[in-house]
This record gives C-alpha cells, sequence and structure tokens, in this order.
C-alpha cells in the first residue's frame, strides 16, 4: 500500500510553522534514506495533521502553547537506533494544535486520527472503546491527543495516539489508566506498574503493527540510577544496563550513585519510564524504556550529543547519522543552544534487539540558550565531530 499523492507537496512559506517543520521533515527523511515520494507523502501529512496553523507566521506567537515541546512547538522528531540496522524516523504531532480550547484540540486530533485511519485502511476500535475516557466535555490537563508516526518507505507509517491520564482531572489519571487497561483485556497489567509521582500518557499503536502495544507513561521525581533500574517489570533489561545509560544520559560518571547525594539526583525535569503490555495472560509488560530529559541536565547540546554517542557506541552504532540529522535541523552550532537533543531513551521489548532513541526538537520558536554546568562532571564520550 502506499499514500495517495507523489512528489513534494506545495509547502507554505519557510518563515511559517508548515513551511518550517515540514522543511525539516523532508531534509530528516533525506538523511535516513526515505525516497522523495515518501518524504513528499509525509510532509503532506505533517501540514494536513497542523491543518490552519501550518500558515501561522513564526514572527508571531504559537496559536496554542504545547506541552510537546519547550517552545511550543506541536512537532517533535525522533530517530531509533538499533545495531546492524538503518534508524528510523519518527515524528510527533499535536493535529489539534490552535484548536482554540482543550476539547476541540481533542476533536480535532481524534477527526485526523480517523481519517488517517480511512487513508490507510486500519481500524480505530481500540481507540473508540477509551474516547468517554480521555475525552469528556469538559477535559483537565496539559494535553488532549498527540499522534506519532513512525516513517518507512512506502509512504505508509505506522501510527501511534498519545492520550492524557488527567482529562478528567489529576487525582484521576491512575483510575483511568487502570480502567482504560482493563478494556484493552489487560486487567491485571495495572498491579504490575512501579510507583510514581504522575501518570502522564497512555498510548495506543494503531494500524501495522505485529503486537500492537498498549502503554503507560510515568513520571519520577528526583530519581537515582538504582531506583531507575529497579522500574523495571520486564524479563529484562539487567539493572547494571539500566544503571550504566541512566549515568551516560544524565551526566553522571559511572559509580557515583553508589552513595547518593542530592546533586546525583535527577531533581529538574522528572525521569520517564514506558510499560508496553502486548499479552493478557500474565499481566507483565512485554517492553520497558526510560527516558531522560538531557535537555535539562546538560549545558549545550555538545554535551547532549556527546552522550549519545557514547549510549550508541556501547551499541555499537555509528553516530554520524544523528550528527547528520542535528544539522538538517538547524544551522547553529550544538554549544550555541540546550534543548535540540530533548530526550535520551532506552527501550528493551521483548523479541526485539535494545534501542536507543534521539527525540530532537524543531526549535521553530525559540532556542533555549546554554545553561551554567549541570550535573555532567564527566562526559563519558569522545568529542563531538
Amino acid at each position: 500500500m502506499r499514500a495517495p499523492g507523489g512528489g513534494t507537496p506545495a509547502l507554505p512559506e519557510a518563515g511559517s510553522l508548515g513551511g518550517h517543520t515540514a522543511r525539516q521533515l523532508l531534509r530528516l527523511c533525506e538523511v535516513v534514506g526515505l525516497g522523495g515520494s515518501d518524504a513528499g507523502a509525509y510532509a503532506r501529512v505533517l501540514l494536513e495533521a497542523l491543518g490552519p496553523a501550518a500558515e501561522r507566521p513564526l514572527d508571531l506567537p504559537p496559536a496554542q502553547p504545547t506541552f510537546l515541546s519547550d517552545d511550543h512547538t506541536p512537532v517533535e522528531f525522533s530517530l531509533s537506533f538499533v545495531p546492524d540496522a538503518a534508524p528510523t524516523l519518527r515524528v510527533l504531532l499535536e493535529p489539534g494544535c490552535g484548536a482554540g480550547t482543550l476539547a476541540h484540540n481533542g476533536r480535532t486530533g481524534l477527526r485526523f486520527l480517523r481519517e488517517t485511519a480511512r487513508r490507510w485502511a486500519f481500524p480505530t476500535d481500540r481507540l473508540d472503546e477509551l474516547e468517554d475516557l480521555f475525552f469528556p466535555a469538559v477535559p483537565q490537563g496539559p494535553l488532549a491527543l498527540w499522534c506519532a508516526l513512525e516513517l518507512r518507505p512506502g509512504g505508509v507509517p505506522r501510527v501511534k495516539a498519545y492520550l492524557n491520564p488527567a482529562a478528567g482531572g489529576a487525582d484521576r489519571a491512575a483510575d483511568t489508566v487502570r480502567e482504560a487497561l482493563a478494556r484493552l483485556g489487560h486487567e491485571r497489567a495495572f498491579a504490575s506498574l512501579p510507583r510514581a509521582d504522575r501518570h502522564l500518557f497512555f498510548a495506543l499503536d494503531l494500524g501495522d503493527w505485529d503486537a500492537p502495544r498498549a502503554k503507560v507513561y510515568l513520571a519520577h521525581q528526583d530519581l537515582s540510577a538504582s531506583e531507575a533500574a529497579a522500574l523495571s517489570r520486564t524479563a529484562g533489561p539487567p539493572g547494571e544496563e539500566t544503571e550504566t545509560f541512566f549515568h551516560i544520559a544524565a551526566g553522571l560518571a559511572p559509580g557515583d550513585e553508589a552513595d547518593p547525594r542530592p546533586g546525583e539526583r535527577l531533581t529538574r525535569r522528572p525521569v520517564q519510564s514506558c510499560h508496553a503490555f502486548t499479552e493478557t495472560a500474565t499481566g507483565r509488560p512485554s517492553g520497558f524504556t526510560l527516558h531522560v530529559p538531557v535537555r535539562d541536565y546538560a549545558a549545550h547540546d555538545g554535551e547532549a550529543l556527546a552522550r549519545a554517542t557514547a549510549l550508541l557506541d556501547r551499541h555499537g552504532i555509528d553516530d554520524g547519522v544523528l550528527h547528520e540529522a542535528t544539522r538538517a535541523l538547524t544551522a547553529r552550532r550544538p554549544e550555541d543552544g540546550v534543548g535540540l537533543v530533548a530526550y535520551l531513551s532506552a527501550a528493551h521489548q521483548a523479541g526485539h534487539p535494545p534501542r536507543v532513541t534521539t527525540y530532537l526538537s524543531s526549535e521553530a520558536y525559540h532556542v533555549r540558550p546554554p545553561a551554567p554546568a549541570r550535573l555532567g562532571r564527566s562526559v563519558v564520550a569522545p568529542t563531538v565531530r
């Protein structure tokens, strides 16, 4: 199956939200080796998702604040790496950006997802089953719906929906997650989740997935490496592997947390854990991902990229595509800002090799200036090229 249409779409002006982000997407597609027809199809979908906001000039403030990025750009890119394979490009979108109210934002996002489902002939029954939980008449919280597209050759992406557990109120978020899991057949799953400070997102795989997942994202404030290693409820990864990832991503020297001190816990933006459920018999997750918000624990993006390089090197993965991708997004030097690299994550899914993902900001509206030296007392990576 291929997406309808071909070639590069007519792009809005480069100084508009759609023009800026669609051009970034086209350049990233070239970096990862997606053909021109596929890249054009994906740029077209991005512009459709942004709707009227695509034409909005960037010299105006964002049409609506969004929790998706620090500068309120409703688009984020990511590159996912596994050994001996080409990296996977993803784009995260807020289809209801600029809709005016959170309720309208959610309805717009649902309409986009259902139109996407008709275009690519996949069902939305799992999402439909949860609509009353996540889209009340008067929703609360920082978001209504995000949509992630995993971009593949052929112009037909894998699709993920991200929903807000606090839509019915922050005090009901845990109950909302429990009920959502139960409706999808995961009645025993909630009890397997670790303790957390907040339930951030509930995510669903839609469309062409070998084993569609229901995923729960949790926030963990003031976390240490040993505590991070204890969050997994899967058969892997080994605890020491998670601790090493935590140390490198946060810029902590390995071994610093044997006797934790306040500076060796991540006390700024919380670390996130993600627990993916595919089978319903045991109630145990089949996947575990740890997300470190590197932008809050690095002085500038040069440090963040050095940490990403170190993580890739541990898995024998060349970092060349990552550096090409950052140059495709911005002409600025990494040392001149912090936040281009937003998160670093390590994912472990049963039956799949470990995966390292770098989350990259569009920075359409603002570049966050470098910060004073943060946690990273030692940058355990070679110098960034």
